[in-house]
């Protein structure tokens, strides 16, 4: 084991990808706020505009994330997220550009291309940034990138919509990333792999080594099944929220955006600190205290996530989403850092983006469409109108007790896992 890299520049780093985070997250969360005016300009039912901001994006997202994160755990890592965020932060302002259903759609092919190799080579940079007791705290502190990135692309995607047209809030969102790929290029350093690690790094996995790695760690399964449901759950609830805002109770874009936009940045924010605040001592002491927290909070909010679909007024609706938000944060620093513990360094980025393959068919693809088609089911069927929405996202809400099972589970053997993989 080498000696750590100098504070400085590991909270730097840590900073910067944080930021990247950001905007990887404020693409998905400007599309989903923009659901409503770009539906009706192109005149899409909810199936269609679902396959536009969903699928589109994951086609190539999700396909590409493991070949990407498998040439990451073998050539610069700093190089491939420098890349992968100029091409995403360009396709973006090129969707507001489009003026056609096909323009956008190969525009967000293009936004699914890059943003592949956001992740993966950002978590396992960080892994070799930190010891393995820190790596929990510091990939929470990384989550905290969803907040700002949800907020950007909740309230100034909104804003900026409602004002300009949603075509602006894509180039205000899409310009700037090109300045931080050559942030990145510039002053981020690849860390060597495996320094911070207890045993010498193994040489780089195949996809089939990890695969087959991960099948033989029980905790490792668990996490990626529960990580994978709860993004199905919590992610795929927010993908329609704005849109569910402006139709059952009447908000503008602008007014679903801002105040989906606050609960972003502040509960979100205070879900992702507070995780990091229970779990930075207690998990390096035992990593099971971390999987049996992710379950209880992930059931418990699971609650009123079906409650605020439910109810009428607009005002209790806001409360309770105000106590679902932080959960849609909580678990995702946790898990990340768990999962770097239970695969070795050789196959930490190909493991990392194994989850957002399988989470991102889940809550890009699965969810989104799903939604969609039960909505026009629900319009066409019963003649619910507007409340269709409300009737298909009731029926994916209960699915966070699925996930926080699983999330619980993943403690059985997590110590044993640990070992085996240092």
């Amino acid at each position: 084991m080498s000696p750590a890299p100098p504070p400085r520049d590991r909270w730097y780093v840590l900073a910067v990808l944080t930021v990247v985070y950001s905007l990887n997250i404020a693409d998905r969360f400007s599309i989903s706020t923009l659901i409503e005016p770009i539906r009706e300009e192109l005149h899409l039912s909810d199936s269609g505009i679902a396959f536009l901001t969903g699928v589109a994006l994951a086609v190539f997202y999700v396909t590409l994330g493991i070949p990407i994160a498998d040439l990451a755990d073998r050539v610069s890592r700093r190089n491939i997220l420098a890349i992968s965020i100029a091409v995403w932060s360009g396709m973006t302002a090129l969707c507001g550009l489009a003026h056609s259903y096909w323009q956008l759609l190969l525009a967000r092919f293009g936004v699914g291309i890059g943003e592949a190799g956001g992740t993966p080579p950002s978590t396992s940079i960080l892994a070799d940034k930190f010891p393995p007791a820190r790596r929990p705290m510091a990939l929470t502190i990384f989550a905290l990138g969803a907040c700002l990135g949800a907020w950007l692309g909740s309230q100034v995607a909104g804003e900026v919509a409602e004002r300009s047209g949603w075509r602006a809030a894509f180039l205000v969102l899409g310009v700037p990333g090109l300045a931080v790929a050559l942030v990145v290029a510039l002053t981020v350093r690849e860390p060597r792999r495996g320094q911070l690690d207890h045993s010498p790094p193994a040489a780089a996995g195949t996809l089939g080594d990890t695969v087959w790695f991960i099948t033989r760690q029980r905790s490792a399964v668990h996490l990626l099944l529960g990580g994978s449901v709860a993004t199905f759950w919590s992610w795929g609830l927010m993908w329609w929220t704005p849109t569910f805002l402006q139709r059952s109770h009447h908000m503008t874009v602008g007014q679903a955006g801002q105040l989906l936009g606050l609960m972003h940045l502040i509960a979100g924010t205070a879900g992702t600190l507070l995780a990091a605040l229970l779990m930075a001592r207690r998990a390096a002491a035992d990593p099971r205290y971390v999987t049996r927290l992710l379950g209880w909070v992930t059931a418990l909010t699971t609650i009123p996530s079906i409650a605020l679909y439910w109810v009428q007024s607009r005002e209790l609706a806001t409360v309770l989403l105000w106590v679902f938000v932080p959960a849609v944060y909580f678990y995702i620093g946790p898990i990340l850092g768990l999962l770097q513990n239970v695969i070795p360094a050789g196959m930490r980025a190909t493991a990392c983006a194994l989850l957002l393959f399988i989470a991102n068919v889940a809550n890009l693809v699965l969810a989104p469409q799903l939604i969609g088609w039960l909505s026009d089911w629900f319009a066409a069927a019963f003649s619910a109108g507007s409340e269709s929405l409300r009737w298909a996202l009731l029926l994916l809400a209960p699915t966070g007790f699925w996930a926080a099972w699983h999330l619980w589970t993943s403690g059985a053997t997590i110590r044993e896992d640990v070992a085996r993989a240092s």
